[in-house]
């Protein structure tokens, strides 16, 4: 055989080999996206059942003024922020600020920590520990 003939077959199993790697990368990654599709699919269900569970802050929110037969007018002016804040804060479209958060726990008669907590998702838990800080450092204003 010459030199040339074996280079070519050379150059032939190299290329080969060259191309049985990439379909073996290939369906590799093909499999870690399917396995990755399937937990996020799995997880999907997780979050739906955990939202069914719990309530979110806005529905406490809510549920609160209305036990306390308030209008959103009339928290919107005790709090000094406009109709629409508190209307947003009860559906969820955004979420009131720590010391507005404080401000409607005590006009509603509960605490900031009873509402985070039934609201219960991580988010809020991080609130709950600004708000427990907060109130700490109110609470030291007020001996000083």
């Amino acid at each position: 055989m010459s030199t040339t003939r074996i280079l070519t077959i050379f150059a032939a199993v190299l290329y080969l080999v060259f191309w049985l790697a990439v379909i073996a990368v290939s369906i590799y990654l093909l499999s870690l996206i399917i396995r990755a599709l399937k937990k996020y699919i799995n997880s999907g269900e997780v979050r739906k059942e955990k939202k069914i569970i719990r309530k979110s802050l806005g529905e406490l929110l809510k549920e609160n003024r209305l036990r306390c037969k308030m209008t959103q007018e009339f928290v919107a002016e005790t709090l000094g922020v406009s109709r629409q804040a508190v209307s947003k804060w009860e559906n969820g479209t955004s979420d009131p600020s720590t010391s507005n958060l404080l401000a409607i726990a005590r006009l509603y008669g509960v605490s900031a920590e009873e509402l985070l907590r039934s609201a219960g998702d991580d988010g809020k838990q991080r609130k709950e520990s600004g708000a427990r800080s907060a109130e700490n450092s109110a609470s030291e204003g007020k001996e000083s």
